[in-house]
């Protein structure tokens, strides 16, 4: 099996090299990720400027562009053979409801999926990396499994808890919660007095019940979520067809 692997913590993240070497025992591995933190880049790609790889000392490749550059250049034209999976991850923290729209790792997941590859985006619930190792052995599991029973090219959405391999509850499907909107940015000043603007915190949980991403994490069990790109609002077309008729 051949696995791309892609992030958007960059390439020295602590939590691709545990990825990577969980599945590089079980895998034909290639990983392009980005030079430094891309996080919250969601699906952007740079058209504004050419984009260069490097590849590091450890062989992974990194590129100064986005996780959706990452993947995009290497199915397009870095890779003399498409890869079977692409993973991305493991990220520095949740990526669970609302999250998702704005996440680096579910956009490299993503990116591959609209090219017809099975992909998998990987998370642990808390920032930290605390039993980062355990979080790859569970991805390693996941990636075992290899769904056959899904429709083919599938998008899944994993949240990992931060447990000791024996402690991790049982792989559960769900669904996307929601959180209220953002907190307010956080205003200050730079050296020059100029203000400046931090965007705030995410918002607390509105949908958290039984059978969301959010329940199932906070119960100690890895959430894994199907997800899709189409966004047509399905249930409006009838009334957007009576409203311009």
């Amino acid at each position: 099996m051949r696995i791309l692997i892609s992030n958007d913590d960059g390439y020295l993240a602590p939590g691709i090299n545990a990825l990577a070497e969980a599945l590089a025992a079980v895998a034909d591995i290639t990983v392009v990720a980005p030079e430094g933190n891309r996080s919250g880049a969601s699906n952007s790609l740079s058209l504004d400027r050419p984009l260069s790889v490097s590849k590091a000392a450890n062989g992974f490749y990194f590129v100064n562009g986005t996780p959706t550059d990452c993947v995009h250049i290497a199915l397009t034209g870095m890779l003399d053979t498409l890869p079977d999976l692409v993973v991305s991850g493991i990220n520095n923290g949740q990526n669970m409801g609302d999250d998702t729209l704005y996440s680096g790792t579910v956009a490299a997941a993503t990116e591959a999926f609209l090219f017809g590859i099975p992909a998998i985006a990987f998370s642990q619930v808390h920032g930290g990396w605390a039993e980062i190792e355990s979080a790859a052995r569970v991805a390693r599991d996941i990636v075992l499994r290899r769904f056959d029973a899904l429709d083919a090219p599938f998008l899944l959405n994993v949240n990992i808890p931060n447990l000791p391999y024996e402690q991790m509850g049982p792989l559960t499907p769900t669904r996307l919660g929601r959180r209220h909107q953002s907190e307010p940015v956080v205003r200050g000043h730079d050296p020059r007095g100029r203000e400046i603007f931090w965007i705030g915190a995410p918002g607390a949980c509105r949908d958290a019940g039984e059978g969301t991403d959010f329940h199932a994490s906070a119960r100690g069990e890895v959430s894994i979520t199907p997800l899709q790109v189409d966004l047509t609002h399905r249930e409006q077309l009838s009334s957007l067809r009576s409203s311009l008729e």
